[in-house]
């Protein structure tokens, strides 16, 4: 049926676009082409590098941390000794190592983590 309705025409195409996708298969990718080029590491944002308060300092280690890295730091030390409440899996209870970090609190929020940190790092200018 499809002969009937393009002719001699459908032919023509079909055999134009098998040219196409057959000169399209044939170039092989160089190996320059192939490795792609590794971005540069991000410096802004939430993964720039600052230098931390002295509280956040002592219990990350290193005197500077990228925000994301704290948050890291953090979820660790939580994991390592099971301070998450298992009937709210989105709250944390502070032993006395976190409630440095987290004004005194008793339990914290994932949400609240943030807000804590940004006691610790510097205002942007």
């Amino acid at each position: 049926m499809a002969s009937s309705v393009f002719g001699s025409r459908c032919r023509t195409l079909m055999a134009a676009a098998k040219s196409a996708a057959a000169s399209t298969a044939k170039t092989k990718p160089t190996a320059a082409s192939a490795e792609k080029p590794k971005a540069a590491a991000r410096t802004t944002g939430i993964l720039k590098v600052h230098i931390v308060s002295p509280a956040l300092s002592k219990f990350i280690g290193s005197p500077e941390a990228s925000r994301s890295g704290a948050v890291k730091k953090i979820w660790e030390y939580v994991k390592l000794h099971n301070l998450q409440n298992p009937a709210n899996k989105r709250e944390i209870f502070c032993d006395d190592k976190l409630k440095t970090i987290f004004d005194g609190q008793d339990k914290v929020n994932f949400q609240g983590i943030a807000k804590f940190l940004s006691n610790h790092f510097p205002k942007a200018a």
